[in-house]
């Protein structure tokens, strides 16, 4: 029997096992997703294939990035079909060919800047686009900035400090901006998405949303949307706490909550989540989860033998 997320319109069917892998091989920890324009879908993870390419029936095209990724964490698709990868463990961006041709490296590999500095970068999580092609990262775990580059990877400047006011940061995990150029950032642990112009001016924020973690902007047809991976509580003392994640949640552009997928506690079962790190949405409207359940799994007891990494939310009707 078919199990589904949401209700309404925003009515999903859970796929577990979407994407066909070669014998032997595996997911571990799916930390970035994305698609690109012909709905080929990203999947940037922690095995020993960390980029792996699939059409959207789940046909694996290619794999690349083997010996070169240390930490992989966030891929976006750029322009010209470009393919951007931050690597958190490397302190790293690179743009790349949809093959894994490294075209351009910004940050020195290996080689962080002192934490918290300001300076890029100290383990990065993400890359994104304004119209006109420059560049923003969110960095991330050791920093609390937002850089922006020229298309060609020249620095520009950086806005952000650690706290949690106004245009502060309490890790900035994800990092996504709409088609009038607004940069939108999961500002983890302060449970919030924080927007901004181009320019790094503060425009305001949503809240109502626990610790996001993925952030994908759908901006393709009438009404746009936002989808978020919320990571979900962690503590002993409030893991089980329902209503708070982990889920998937659904908001519109003014950040008003539409829907919730995953309303139960945290556990393995197709109709729940462990830890949704990573999100992305096709042309059709179907959606496409990365969890790190086995960075979770790990921390805590009694983990399963292959925790859940990845799967896809068939959009009904």
């Amino acid at each position: 029997m078919a199990v589904t997320l949401g209700s309404g319109e925003f009515t999903y069917e859970v796929v577990l096992d979407w994407a066909k892998l070669p014998e032997d091989w595996k997911f571990i920890d799916v930390c970035g997703l994305n698609v690109d324009s012909k709905d080929n879908v990203y999947v940037f993870n922690r095995s020993p294939h960390p980029m792996m390419v699939f059409d959207k029936s789940g046909n694996l095209l290619r794999s690349w990035g083997e010996g070169v990724f240390s930490r992989p964490h966030g891929v976006t698709p750029g322009p010209e079909g470009t393919i951007w990868c931050a690597d958190d463990g490397d302190h790293t961006v690179r743009k790349c060919t949809p093959e894994g041709k490294i075209l351009l490296t910004i940050g020195t590999p290996g080689k962080p800047t002192p934490y918290m500095s300001g300076q890029p970068f100290n383990r990065p999580t993400q890359v994104a686009f304004s119209p006109s092609g420059e560049v923003y990262v969110s960095d991330g775990y050791g920093n609390a900035r937002v850089h922006k580059y020229s298309p060609d990877g020249k620095y520009l400047f950086s806005w952000g400090a650690p706290g949690i006011g106004p245009g502060e940061f309490n890790i900035a995990h994800s990092i996504s901006t709409d088609k009038d150029g607004n940069v939108y950032v999961a500002d983890r642990e302060s449970h919030r998405v924080q927007i901004f112009d181009g320019k790094g001016k503060y425009l305001g924020q949503w809240n109502y949303v626990h610790r996001p973690c993925g952030l994908y902007l759908h901006q393709k047809g009438a009404r746009p949307l936002a989808f978020v991976g919320e990571l979900g509580p962690s503590l002993p003392v409030n893991i089980n706490m329902p209503n708070i994640g982990p889920r998937v949640s659904v908001l519109d552009m003014k950040g008003k909550v539409l829907a919730r997928l995953g309303e139960k506690p945290l556990g393995e079962t197709p109709d729940q989540f462990v830890a949704p790190h990573a999100i992305a949405v096709d042309s059709r409207g179907d959606i496409y989860v990365g969890e790190v359940a086995w960075t979770f799994w790990g921390r805590n007891q009694n983990p399963p033998k292959e925790p859940r990494a990845l799967r896809k939310l068939v959009k009904k009707g």
